[in-house]
């Protein structure tokens, strides 16, 4: 979720300049089950534009409805949504609105967390009844600093409160720069994910060549700055070449990203894993056994679209720690 609150901060600032006030939603509290979990917020401004969602699109004319009370007064508010009855989530939404305006000081250290690629946390307090509630809202923690998101909100002692720690961004890490990386980033960027693409000095690619990435990293193998893979950083090996994809595993050996994935055939990745042992006797094997190839899932792709899709939906059953299946045959519920 930390792409969705960061493209609200990059918004609210739009709105802010044009001088439109805003509005924040978040999910606070929920009965039954529904589209999105708490946690999900979404941004109104006053000019009716919404940036974000906190359903598949059938609650979203509601909270818009019940915003217009927040902009007229400037007091935070909790509504509810059941969708027992008008959907087929079969749950009740609790969501806080509340005037959003960080300070000057909230905006710059929100950025410098951002590029940082830090954690944040963020504590909402509210009530589980329908109606305005006077100083409630929304705390964010950035480098053990808290900022309020507007200037009214207080502390509440007494209340329910809502807590979650936002990790670094999402980041995805291709290293090639044929076509099939072009279709990667497509949705690794539809996902709100970070992208860069890594290549060769030989290659003469530019950013360019890859719309919306967020970087391009242009070095040998041997040279190329592995300081910039973290533990939220999945890695797809896809040079196409043997050789290189052998030069950059000597070169990755000693990182521990949190997936790291090798296009081609069973028979090649053998080969590169045993030649790679042969190369350094010392690697760690967690290392070695923890690369996937052939990376994707087995869903019947054959274009590259479809192939983007097998790739990235493997990337999410590692992240998130869960075994792939048909969710018809989930006897458990679908967020547990």
């Amino acid at each position: 979720m930390t792409h969705e609150f960061k493209n609200i901060f990059k918004e609210y600032r739009i709105a802010k300049s044009a001088n439109i006030k805003c509005v924040l939603a978040t999910v606070v509290d929920l009965d039954g089950s529904s589209y999105r979990r708490p946690g999900v917020r979404m941004l109104i401004r006053e000019d009716d534009v919404m940036i974000g969602a906190v359903s598949g699109g059938c609650v979203e004319k509601e909270v818009l409805f019940q915003a217009q009370s927040v902009f007229q007064n400037g007091t935070s508010k909790l509504m509810t949504y059941d969708g027992r009855y008008r959907l087929g989530c079969e749950g009740i939404l609790y969501l806080l609105l509340e005037p959003f305006a960080p300070n000057n000081d909230c905006l710059f250290a929100f950025d410098q967390v951002i590029e940082n690629r830090q954690s944040f946390e963020l504590r909402t307090a509210y009530e589980k009844t329908y109606g305005e509630l006077s100083g409630y809202g929304t705390f964010i923690k950035l480098n053990d600093k808290n900022f309020s998101l507007n200037q009214n909100t207080t502390a509440q002692k007494s209340a329910l409160h809502f807590s979650q720690t936002m990790t670094p961004c999402q980041r995805l890490l291709l290293i090639g720069g044929e076509h099939d990386a072009v279709q990667l980033a497509h949705f690794g960027l539809s996902m709100g994910w970070e992208v860069s693409v890594a290549v060769t000095p030989k290659e003469d690619k530019t950013i360019e060549d890859f719309p919306g990435i967020d970087s391009l990293l242009n070095f040998e193998p041997e040279d190329f700055p592995v300081e910039t893979i973290d533990a939220n950083t999945a890695v797809l090996l896809m040079t196409h070449s043997y050789v290189k994809d052998l030069k950059y595993l000597l070169t990755l050996k000693d990182c521990k990203p949190t997936y790291l994935g090798v296009l081609g055939p069973a028979r090649r990745r053998e080969k590169l894993l045993s030649e790679l042992m042969e190369l350094d006797m010392d690697i760690d094997l967690d290392f070695v056994e923890g690369i996937h190839g052939p990376a994707g899932l087995n869903i019947g792709a054959e274009t590259p679209q479809e192939i983007a899709i097998s790739i990235l939906a493997e990337i999410l059953t590692v992240i998130r720690k869960t075994e792939p299946m048909m969710l018809k045959d989930k006897l458990k519920e679908i967020h547990h």
